[in-house]
This record gives C-alpha cells, structure tokens and sequence, in this order.
C-alpha cells in the first residue's frame, strides 16, 4: 500500500461531484471507484466531459477491497457506510478524506464528537454494521489525532464544530462548487420555475398525496419543469406527471451539475434537502431564489 496514494471512493453522484472538486482543488489526478449504477456513469461521463482529473475509474458492487488495500488516502462520501465501517476496521487506511453525503456530514462530524450516537439518522441500526462501528470510529479518531483525516465540504459545520473538530486533529475545508462552476456548459432550457423531485415518499416521511399536493401547490399557475430525485420510482413520477403545467425532464445527473450554467434567475420549488445548501452556491451570482416547502419565505441564491 502506498500510503500517501490517493483513491476516491464514491457510492451517490454527489460524492462523486465532491471528489472533481477536491482533486481540482489539490490539483491531482485520482482513480476512482464507483458504485455500479446507471445514475454514477452518467455523472462520471459528464465530469469527464468537463476535464474532472479522474483516471481509472472502476464500477463495482460491494466493498472494492482490492483498490483499497492498493492505496493509503481514501476520499470516501459516506463515513455512516455499512461498507466504510468495515473497510476502515479491516484495512485501517492512512490518511482519510471525507466528501459530502447530503447534509449528512453534520451528523457524522457530530457522531465523532460525541455529539451522537454513530449511526445514521433516522435509520434504526442492527447486526454487523453496529458492531463495527466503535472500530470504524476508533480508525478515524486515531488517524485524526496523528493529523490524517479531514473534512472537505460545501456544508458550513460552524465555528463551534470546527474548533472542537480541530482539537482532535481534524481539518476543515469548505469549497464552494468553484470547479463544477467553472467547467459548467451551459445549462438546458428550463423555463422560469423548477421544481426539484424528493424522495421523501420512498423512504416514508410523506404521504404520496402529500408530497403531490405540494408539487401542484409548487407548480402554481405557470409551466414547470420537475426534475426528478434519482431514487423516485415510476409510479411517483406518473402521479407528478399528471399534474397539470408540470413538465418531466429526465436528466439522470446531479440537480447541481444540471444547474450550474444557469445564465439568469430560477425560481426553484424544493422540500428539504441537501440542496438548500449547495444550489445557493452553485447558482451564485445569477439572481436565483430557492423556496423551501410551502410556506417557507424565499431564499436568495445569489448575493
């Protein structure tokens, strides 16, 4: 194992995002392993076709042992991971980096203070998964008091978070989609409102006939364009697209690298969601607002 040789290992597009930031960002080119599916590929075609520095990128399902046993810093999006845990308890990496998984880098900042139990949120744990987690947590604390594990985020952590972070040999970095900006074509027609999918009906936090009420309340009177969330199953989307004014557009990519080359304001519809923070970077400078829920009060994207 190269201990200063670098790999990310990614399981959602947005981690992937995370990963061109951080190798723009550092200015080196990192193999990447991704988990196999058809969302990933097309968000890894689309950060190539920008110039990502990615080479070697290998699709695959489980934990990707060999790669990372051939390699001593891991980018890794999700430290809640089932697999991350017993990877890290396995194969103890050198250096460990950890990218965005939605606003679910809070909760694990918070996890290896102390803050909270280390377990993802909301979801009830058992079996293996909570039996490695005192050692995935024992791995990370011990390579961040020998100052080898970091944070890098979109996501603001607070200075509080931050500074207890920091006692513990942990670094803090936040970007602000400065690459995915950057590199951005232009972004495709939407019309004036968007409104972006959840998937908040899958996973049992809102009633289907709640969750479509809201679009048509989102929709208004004006044409809409609805961008689905990537775990929205069809017969959610059949039900949105029935709505009358709300238009479908499929795009199988991250909302932000859809968005990024926007030119003028949208007015985005959304739930929340991960989004409330990273579109407001990623739409900075274009005169966008982001209204969360139904009653929630505007939201400016840009200063």
């Amino acid at each position: 194992m190269a201990r200063n040789d670098v790999i990310a290992w990614v399981e959602s597009p947005l981690q992937l995002v995370g990963a061109a930031e951080w190798a723009a960002a550092h200015r080196v080119t990192v193999p990447v392993a991704g988990r196999l599916t058809a969302q990933m590929s097309a968000t890894a075609d689309a950060l190539l076709a920008r110039g990502a520095r990615f080479r070697d990128l290998e699709p695959y399902l489980g934990v990707p042992f060999s790669l990372l046993a051939r390699h001593g810093h891991w980018l890794v999006g999700d430290g809640f991971s089932g697999q991350f845990r017993l990877a890290a308890s396995v194969l103890r990496p050198h250096r460990v980096t950890f990218l965005d998984d939605g606003a679910h880098a809070i909760a694990y900042a918070d996890a290896l203070l102390g803050r909270r139990p280390y377990a993802r949120p909301g979801v009830a744990e058992r079996g293996l998964t909570t039996q490695l987690a005192p050692f995935a947590h024992e791995t990370v604390l011990r390579r961040a008091a020998a100052g080898r594990a970091e944070f890098f985020t979109a996501f603001d952590l607070g200075d509080d978070r931050i500074d207890a972070l920091s006692d513990r040999g942990f670094t803090v970095r936040r970007h602000r989609f400065e690459w995915t900006r950057a590199t951005a074509p232009a972004a495709p027609e939407l019309g004036r409102r968007v409104l972006l999918g959840s998937a908040l009906p899958v996973d049992g936090r809102l009633a289907l006939s709640d969750y479509l009420a809201w679009v048509t309340d989102a929709a208004g009177s004006c044409p809409a364009v609805y961008l689905p969330h990537r775990r929205e199953p069809r017969e959610q989307l059949a039900a949105v697209a029935a709505i009358a004014g709300v238009t479908i557009r499929q795009t199988e990519l991250p909302v932000e690298l859809v968005l990024a080359g926007a030119a003028g304001p949208l007015d985005i519809r959304t739930l929340a969601s991960s989004t409330t923070t990273t579109l407001p970077l990623v739409l900075a400078g274009t005169g966008s607002a982001l209204r969360v829920g139904r009653d929630a009060a505007a939201t400016e994207a840009a200063a």
